[in-house]
């Protein structure tokens, strides 16, 4: 599993914006940057800053992704015909974590990760513990019936912050999400704006 390299709040604060929507953001009391120096006016970014923060903060909003791994999806989605950024963010809405969070079994995406890694979740009925792995349309997430009860699942249900995207078709009585089709950047239920043509920008130059 990949090694969580910061805590979610921190990359709130790096970012300066609450980009999961949660209640409890440290951006929604102070808007600064963390550590002794986040308190200094910043200046204006320049192109390639504001191409590597839209970068950033994609990655970081799907758990911190690694560059190795992000850098491979973008591959992916380059490789294929179509809009790069809209199919980046297709790919990434692809991810079995994603798919986890979006579906409100588990409150945060690095729970996600750590939920499937953990052997939780179910595609098609059978056990699959790769965080990226690609789901497909038609596929079947379904929460093991030993697991429905677990305490993190329950809080995530009761959760009323953020909807389930129609791009998934949710049954949280059986615990079931069928992945109907892959979205689109307009589809998806980000908190803050995101990007993805900045990230192409970004590579294109580096």
């Amino acid at each position: 599993m990949t090694k969580r390299t910061s805590a979610k709040y921190k990359i709130d604060r790096r970012m300066g914006e609450n980009i999961w929507g949660r209640p409890k953001s440290p951006v929604n009391r102070r808007e600064y940057g963390p550590g002794q120096h986040g308190q200094r006016r910043k200046g204006k970014l320049s192109d390639f800053g504001l191409q590597l923060r839209a970068k950033q903060k994609l990655k970081g909003y799907y758990g911190d992704l690694t560059e190795k791994q992000f850098r491979r999806i973008f591959a992916d989605a380059e490789r294929q015909r179509g809009d790069t950024g809209e199919l980046l963010i297709g790919l990434l809405e692809r991810r079995l974590d994603a798919v986890v969070y979006r579906a409100k079994f588990v409150p945060t995406i690095f729970a996600a990760r750590q939920f499937v890694n953990h052997g939780h979740v179910l595609v098609n009925g059978e056990r699959v513990n790769i965080p990226s792995y690609r789901v497909k349309e038609g596929d079947v997430i379904e929460v093991r019936a030993k697991s429905k009860q677990l305490a993190t699942v329950l809080e995530a249900v009761a959760l009323t912050e953020r909807d389930v995207p129609d791009y998934l078709d949710v049954d949280h009585n059986k615990m079931t999400a069928t992945f109907v089709r892959t979205p689109g950047l307009s589809d998806v239920p980000y908190a803050v704006q995101m990007e993805p043509n900045l990230v192409i920008e970004f590579y294109a130059q580096n």
